[in-house]
């Protein structure tokens, strides 16, 4: 006889796990729930606060303080005022103390050599605080004994300080500045304020002793070489005085000047001179001559006029025509007198025409005398030209090696400068550092560690912080402050005692029935199958056996692991939901060390969502459509060894013309996988039916949060559809060892 046995749920939460927490697109985070288990957890979280806050006081409180304090340095440079060299010449020596300058000071700061003359002359060796290997102990001594360490005091006191030295001091430049700080930090204030001060002592010291031996070194230098340079240019001097007289190149007083060269000049002066005397002269004939060719009065030429016989002649002229005027007067022109006075006119102006070809005589004479002088000045004017060409050639030579001698001799001149400045430096000892202190150290009133406050307030801070986030993590790891997306946070309830339901006899088979979280048992009441329907398992359960159901996601994976099930298909009245269980449920069979696969054909693509990469990925729509390859579905899951095949972003109505080729894809899949699961979300037994020919395919019904009359409908369903292994998952139960109570029957 076939007898359906009603099945009754107890109260359950979802659980969830941290697989499924990260699905950041279906998956909220409650943080009303995590302030509330903080919140929970008050004491806890007040008493790790109160305790490591008093670590943290008590420990800083016993520790050793230190004192810290610091000196400071100006790079700049710095010359003496008396040295003269340097006087009147642009101050430009700053340019070399530039960023990689400044850095160079900072490490000989911290050089090993300035550390250990501060050590040296402190005397640091002798503190215990800076040699702690002084008083080794016993274990230390043994160990020294037996060859297995080194005997410290081996190495010289300066040594052995230099770490702990080392250590303490800090040395930096002040940003944007040529200043460099020193701090050293000791348990000891008056050490603390003593030691960057005679750090900055010792490296003034050693930067002007630097500068006293680059003097004496350049002393030292420069002797030989400025007597060999004063030899050089002697002998350059006297090639050139010995070249100037063989080429006949006599200096004439004058700058740059030659004899050659100053007769030339003279020559081609006097030349001018003698042209333009030459030329004014026959200016002064022509013009002479033009008056007596045209009949002009020549009493008008300034020649003519300055002739000393032409005024006489003109004063007699005049007073001969002033008688003959006179008489004009009182006798007629036939009178003998009268007559006696023209004819002595007529003779003077012959006499006055006479000396005016005299003059014009002159003037010509002199314009010949002068063109005579040109041509003799013209021909010496070519005899020196030829004689100062060759001047020329030799004084190419003559400069080359003036040239030479000048050189050598401002050689000369820079070195002995030079020589003269590094002496006087030298010889006065005055070769200040190119740096001063611009503060120093003092002794510190203030320890600068430990701050016990700070040290305290900052640890209970911590402390506090590190409780609630290992609180928070364990409440996100556990699952209780993770919910789905659009579902709002469940009050807690507390479980219930089962009851035992009635046991009601069918056909003499006892059928246990489990109470459901309803308030009052629903009732199953058994009725015989159809012929044509195949039969379902029945396990016969007592009471004692409903105390044992666990319907938990663990207990329905270890079931598939430890029945080896090759082919689930898992149904999902409650829908997203559900699926969410089924997602969970592949990542713990995955966890178990299982290859599965989950195949997502539900309408809202919720396990593609929490599992794959993306949401555009091609999946089993694309694969029934025929539009990618078969490997191009599978993807890995996000959070867990288990793979998936999508959903994909096919058509839907063309995937479902091609689901006849889906039993194929599962068999396919079932050969290369140890499980196989079918998420088909909320559908119902005539859609199972075209996934699967197989009745004996294992049916999962995923159905958090939903009621019991709903739950013995759809198990009802499947049974009379002929499915026989039909398990229910609704997350929730009580966990039992072993895998009992997980089949519906």
């Amino acid at each position: 006889m076939f007898v359906y046995g009603a099945v009754e749920l107890c109260r359950f939460g979802v659980k969830r796990m941290s697989g499924v927490n990260d699905g950041h697109q279906d998956v909220d985070i409650d943080l009303g729930g995590l302030f509330r288990a903080i919140w929970r957890r008050r004491g806890r979280v007040l008493a790790a606060t109160v305790v490591f806050a008093g670590l943290a006081f008590t420990g800083a409180s016993l520790m050793s303080p230190e004192y810290e304090s610091e000196a400071r340095l100006l790079i700049e440079s710095r010359q003496p005022a008396f040295s003269g060299a340097n006087q009147g010449a642009p101050q430009t020596n700053d340019s070399p103390f530039d960023e990689s300058g400044i850095s160079s000071q900072v490490q000989l700061l911290r050089s090993v050599d300035l550390i250990k003359q501060v050590s040296r002359e402190m005397k640091l060796y002798e503190l215990p605080e800076f040699d702690p290997t002084a008083n080794p102990s016993a274990i230390s001594d043994i160990l020294v004994m037996l060859g297995i360490k080194k005997n410290p005091l081996d190495l010289p006191p300066e040594e052995r300080v230099l770490k702990e030295f080392q250590e303490k001091l800090q040395v930096y430049q002040v940003e944007k500045s040529r200043v460099i700080a020193i701090q050293f930090t000791s348990k000891d204030p008056r050490l603390a304020a003593a030691i960057p001060n005679a750090m900055a002592k010792v490296f003034l010291s050693l930067q002007s002793g630097a500068k006293l031996d680059s003097n004496s070194e350049a002393s030292r230098w420069l002797e030989p070489e400025i007597a060999n340079l004063r030899e050089k240019v002697r002998e350059a001097e006297e090639k050139v005085a010995n070249y100037r007289s063989s080429s006949d190149l006599l200096l004439t007083g004058e700058t740059g000047g030659t004899f050659a060269t100053k007769q030339l000049n003279d020559i081609s002066t006097e030349l001018a001179r003698v042209r333009g005397e030459r030329a004014n002269a026959e200016a002064r004939a022509e013009n002479v001559r033009t008056a007596l060719a045209n009949g002009r009065a020549v009493d008008t030429l300034n020649d003519v006029v300055a002739s000393p016989m032409i005024q006489r002649l003109k004063e007699t002229e005049s007073n001969v025509q002033g008688q003959i005027a006179d008489l004009s007067t009182t006798l007629l022109d036939g009178h003998p007198r009268l007559k006696g006075l023209k004819s002595q006119l007529q003779g003077i102006r012959t006499q006055i025409l006479t000396e005016t070809k005299k003059i014009l005589g002159s003037l010509e004479n002199e314009a010949n005398v002068s063109q005579l002088r040109e041509r003799q000045l013209v021909a010496q004017l070519n005899t020196l030209k030829a004689t100062s060409a060759k001047a020329g050639e030799d004084e190419v030579g003559l400069r080359a090696l003036e040239r030479e001698a000048t050189a050598q001799r401002q050689l000369l001149e820079t070195y002995l400068a030079r020589y003269r400045e590094a002496t006087s430096r030298s010889g006065a000892d005055a070769a200040p550092a190119d740096a001063r202190i611009i503060s120093q150290a003092v002794e510190p009133t203030e320890v600068s560690f430990p701050k016990v406050l700070p040290i305290t307030i900052v640890a209970a801070f911590a402390t506090f912080l590190i409780s609630c986030v290992i609180i928070m993590l364990s409440e996100l790891f556990s699952g209780r402050a993770l919910r789905p997306v659009g579902q709002e946070a469940e009050p807690e309830l507390e479980e219930e005692p089962l009851e035992t339901p009635p046991v009601r006899e069918v056909a003499a088979q006892p059928v246990a029935v489990k109470k459901a979280p309803v308030v009052e048992p629903t009732p199953v009441v058994a009725r015989p199958l159809p012929a044509e329907t195949a039969p379902v398992d029945v396990l016969p359960m007592d009471v004692a056996d409903v105390q044992e159901d666990d319907f938990s996601i663990e207990s329905v994976a270890a079931h598939l692991c430890d029945d080896d099930v090759r082919i689930a298909i898992s149904v999902s009245p409650a829908g997203d939901e559900g699926s969410v269980n089924a997602v969970m449920l592949t990542r713990l069979v995955a966890e178990e060390g299982r290859k599965i696969v989950l195949i997502d054909l539900t309408g809202s693509a919720c396990p593609t969502r929490l599992m794959a990469q993306a949401t555009d990925l091609a999946g089993i729509t694309n694969l029934l459509v025929g539009e990618v390859p078969f490997t191009e579905t599978i993807h890995a899951d996000r959070l867990s060894d288990a793979h998936i095949i999508p959903q994909g972003d096919a058509e839907p109505a063309l995937a479902m013309r091609g689901i006849e080729r889906l039993q194929m894809i599962i068999d396919a899949l079932s050969n290369a996988y140890d499980t196989v699961l079918v998420e088909c979300g909320p559908t119902d037994v005539n859609a199972i039916r075209r996934v699967t020919r197989s009745t004996d395919t294992e049916i999962i019904i995923s159905a958090p949060r939903v009621g019991n009359e709903e739950i013995i409908e759809i198990i009802t369903g499947f049974g009379e559809a002929g499915f026989g292994e039909i398990v229910l998952m609704t997350g929730t139960g009580y966990p039992q060892s072993g895998n009992s109570g997980r089949r519906a029957a």
